[in-house]
């Protein structure tokens, strides 16, 4: 009796995840919603609302990041699960190519760096298990802020210190994924390894937590079954919901022409 009670113990569900990725990922659906209306229908109230709404997206976005990096404590094949996501970023960057352009495409975007990172996770797991919780999170925390400029040229934090990365660095056409982009790079979806990657390895230390057993009550009870729901489907969301968005902008634009 013991020991069923443990197993099922052992499978119960932090809840809690699933709502708070899930309303990312609900998020990130309108806000590509805006940017589809606004960038490639070219209606002006799309263009309102992305504007609106764009300062949000790096919270929205940081917080699925997060969480999947605390959600890679809960599987067992990182490396496999990170190689499987590597690949499917990389047949919607090409589908993307030949959809919307080169122009649009999305070279790096979301998937990719959280690919790239939970292989990184797996690779990397026992050195991390070396490191107490709460020094690798604050590390980790710490180097999310002090790279978050890297795209813009830069480490540190404006108006405190900061200082210039070499000019060499961005006048290459292959360091993109790591921040280091040029003028004339574009991606309609883009999330570079620095300073991302240090959030998603800042989720995985927190998620340590989740593997003690130590989360709060309310974490393993389901609140917003809506949000549990989108979080539990999040990839196949994420995948189907600008095919589906640009479908209907396009049969919208057919009707009112």
């Amino acid at each position: 009796m013991a020991e069923s009670k443990t197993k099922t113990k052992k499978k119960q569900r932090i809840y809690l995840l699933d709502e708070l990725r899930g309303f990312a990922i609900f998020c990130m659906v309108f806000y590509h919603a805006f940017y589809t209306i606004g960038i490639f229908f070219n209606w002006d109230w799309g263009r309102v609302l992305l504007n609106f709404f764009a300062p949000a997206e790096p919270f929205f976005a940081g917080l699925f990041i997060f969480i999947s990096g605390i959600c890679s404590n809960l599987s067992h094949s990182n490396t496999e699960r990170g190689a499987r996501l590597f690949f499917i970023a990389y047949i919607l960057t090409v589908v993307t190519y030949f959809v919307v352009g080169s122009d649009s495409a999305i070279r790096f975007g979301i998937l990719h760096m959280l690919s790239v990172c939970m292989m990184l996770y797996g690779i990397l797991s026992n050195i991390c298990k070396l490191i107490p919780i709460w020094v690798g999170f604050a590390v980790n925390v710490i180097l999310f802020v002090l790279t978050f400029g890297v795209t813009s040229g830069y480490v540190g934090i404006p108006f405190v210190w900061t200082l210039n990365l070499p000019v060499e660095w961005y006048q290459t056409d292959f360091l993109y994924p790591l921040g280091f982009i040029g003028t004339g790079f574009i991606s309609s979806d883009y999330f570079a390894l620095f300073p991302w990657m240090f959030l998603f390895f800042a989720g995985g230390y927190f998620g340590r937590l989740a593997v003690q057993k130590k989360f709060p009550k309310m974490a393993y009870k389901n609140y917003i079954p809506f949000f549990t729901f989108l979080g539990k489907y999040s990839l196949i969301i994420y995948l189907a919901h600008q095919p589906i968005i640009f479908g209907i902008c396009e049969g919208i634009r057919h009707i009112i022409k």
